[in-house]
């Protein structure tokens, strides 16, 4: 089958079809449609590196992601991908694992597929990804952090205000001897932000207070490790009475691990995580936590991706989404 095959089908131009596959948005939705039913009746298959060659554009946007299976990450993606393909554009996805050598891999193998434009979670990366991603001289968004030095448009929230935020509702709620938790690899910039945070509301909020933090070392990113924090805050610092874990996986697998040992939650001690992940609506007790506008995270990066990649024009953009505490029963 050939673009005249479906020019014919479809009873439009091959001109048509040809602007409906290489630039849609000028094409009306009615045409697009129809050459949309006319190429899977006809089976036709585009010859997209040809049509790349021709135009200078892939159609594609690389996404990099720390974990596929996280729920809210899987949400922006949903959210980037629903924008980017109602105007032709196909997603390639890469995980980091958090790993900041495993970005700079992911950045230098997908630039090699000469993507248009470029979703990435976080704002801290290696000098070499750095150095790529400027190099390239395409749109990129950088997800879920605010930095004062992007490396073109950013689409997030602030992690250090967010934690604030907790410390604050924690310290409403009567809790006088709060913990940090979490994983503060340096491939996880977004933890050490709410480490950050943490330790700077510490010290406003309870002057005359310790700053407790414990770090989970080597253990992954799973309830497991939440486990082994529960363990530690029990036996290094046993005067707390609220844990702030950096995840809520970690949040998750402690409450888990204190219902095992019929440790009263929040009786004993009250627990909150951060980024209202599926599971924090079904723990029991249900997990306070901070919700990010995931979902919306990702629209607004492809908004702003398919703005800059159809425009001349090299502004940038910075879009504070904001956050929300979450409150429920664990603290």
């Amino acid at each position: 089958m050939t673009l005249t095959d479906v020019a014919q089908h479809a009873g439009v131009s091959p001109q048509t079809v040809s602007r409906s596959l290489r630039s849609p948005e000028l094409v009306s939705d009615s045409t697009r449609e129809r050459v949309r039913a006319s190429i899977a009746s006809t089976g036709y298959v585009p010859n997209l590196a040809a049509r790349n060659l021709a135009s200078n554009r892939s159609m594609t946007v690389a996404a990099i992601i720390p974990s596929i299976s996280a729920s809210v990450f899987a949400d922006a993606v949903h959210g980037l991908d629903h924008e980017l393909s109602s105007h032709g554009y196909q997603l390639f996805i890469g995980s980091t694992d958090y790993s900041a050598d495993r970005e700079e891999e992911l950045v230098r193998a997908l630039l090699g597929r000469r993507p248009d434009g470029m979703f990435i979670v976080g704002t801290e990366h290696t000098a070499k990804a750095n150095q790529l991603l400027k190099e390239a001289r395409i749109p990129v968004v950088e997800a879920w952090s605010l930095t004062d030095s992007p490396i073109h448009s950013q689409v997030g929230f602030s992690n250090r205000e967010a934690v604030r935020s907790l410390v604050q509702y924690g310290h409403a709620q009567g809790y006088r001897h709060p913990t940090f938790a979490g994983s503060l690899q340096p491939g996880d910039a977004r933890a050490i932000e709410r480490r950050r945070g943490f330790e700077a509301s510490v010290r406003a909020i309870y002057p005359n207070e310790a700053i407790r933090v414990l770090d989970s070392g080597n253990h992954g990113a799973d309830m497991d490790a939440g486990v082994a924090l529960l363990d530690r805050v029990l036996s290094e610092h046993p005067e707390t009475d609220l844990i702030v874990f950096s995840s809520d996986i970690f949040a998750a697998g402690a409450l888990l691990e204190c219902a095992r040992r019929r440790i009263s939650v929040p009786g004993d001690i009250a627990v909150i995580g951060f980024g209202d992940f599926e599971i924090a609506a079904h723990t029991v007790p249900r997990l306070t936590t901070v919700a990010a506008p995931s979902h919306d995270i990702g629209t607004r990066a492809g908004r702003v991706l398919l703005e800059s990649m159809h425009s001349a024009s090299e502004s940038t953009q910075e879009i504070d989404l904001g956050f929300t505490i979450v409150a429920r029963e664990s603290a």
